[in-house]
């Protein structure tokens, strides 16, 4: 079982930054891939990032490359994303995900077997 919680959501103006945070809990969370996905208003569910267990891989969509970044702490628990140079198409509800799979199967899917609450990312123009 994992426990997902995000946290570093916001209202920010394009250009600007954030970074979101997730801190996991159970026994498994060490074992999991953990991602990033987010829904904005009226759109369809859109994979954004995902990370290894161990941390070694990463993936992240092509509307993200080079402005986000993820990473891992085993050692608190904890996921980031990094996100810079943030405009309006950015904004969205950002949920933090995890599934026993590898980084490749958790790009090429938004269904996931854990979620958290979500994080509202707000971009202001």
């Amino acid at each position: 079982q994992v426990q997902l919680e995000e946290s570093g959501g916001g209202l920010v103006q394009a250009g600007g930054s954030l970074r979101l945070s997730c801190v996991g809990s159970g026994p498994d969370f060490s074992h999991v891939a953990v991602g990033w996905v987010r829904r904005a208003p009226g759109k369809e569910r859109e994979f954004v990032s995902t990370i290894s267990w161990n941390g070694a891989n990463t993936i992240l969509a092509d509307s993200v490359k080079g402005r986000f970044t993820i990473s891992r702490d085993n050692a608190k628990n904890t996921v980031f994303l990094q996100m810079n140079s943030l405009n309006s198409e950015d904004t969205a509800v950002y949920y933090c995900v995890a599934d026993l799979a590898t980084t490749l199967a958790m790009a090429r899917r938004t269904s996931y077997s854990y979620w958290g609450r979500g994080t509202q990312v707000t971009v202001s123009s």
